[in-house]
């Protein structure tokens, strides 16, 4: 620990934070696309554009949670911020209830509903809540203050 009882910096916390931010500024990139109405020149067909503009406006709430939480959760981490956890965990809620949507309520077109897209989603959730579970440990480790 250093002179002000803060643990050391672990090079992994750089590694994971640099590598969090890009991918999740993917996701940002993505919903930004989505509420400007500029998923054509993501290249998404005229079906899966109207799939993503038929979202309530709870389910686009819930995907911004998911999307901002965990992008400014990352921000966080690289900062050594505490409140990481914080934003992972209301992430956490936003993934939820986007999935809740999109395997409960929604029709999802067939276009969409690939092998690809469903390790896809899975990912999501894996390295979200990997994410979490870093940010907690490098919380109760004292290296986010």
């Amino acid at each position: 620990m250093s002179e002000l009882g803060q643990a050391k910096t672990p090079w992994h916390l750089w590694v994971i934070g640099v590598i969090a931010t890009i991918w999740n500024a993917g996701g940002v990139a993505s919903y930004l696309a989505t509420e400007t109405g500029n998923l054509e020149a993501m290249g998404m067909t005229a079906e899966q554009i109207a799939y993503f503009s038929s979202f309530p406006a709870w389910a686009v709430a819930f995907w911004a949670l998911g999307v901002w939480g965990c992008f400014l959760g990352s921000i966080a981490l690289l900062l050594r911020r505490k409140f990481a956890v914080w934003l992972y965990g209301i992430s956490i809620v936003g993934l939820l209830g986007t999935t809740y949507y999109e395997r409960a309520v929604a029709d999802i077109p067939e276009s969409m509903q690939t092998h690809g897209q469903l390790w896809f989603a899975v990912a999501i959730w894996v390295i979200t809540i990997s994410l979490f579970v870093y940010a907690s440990r490098m919380a109760r480790a004292g290296v986010l203050r």
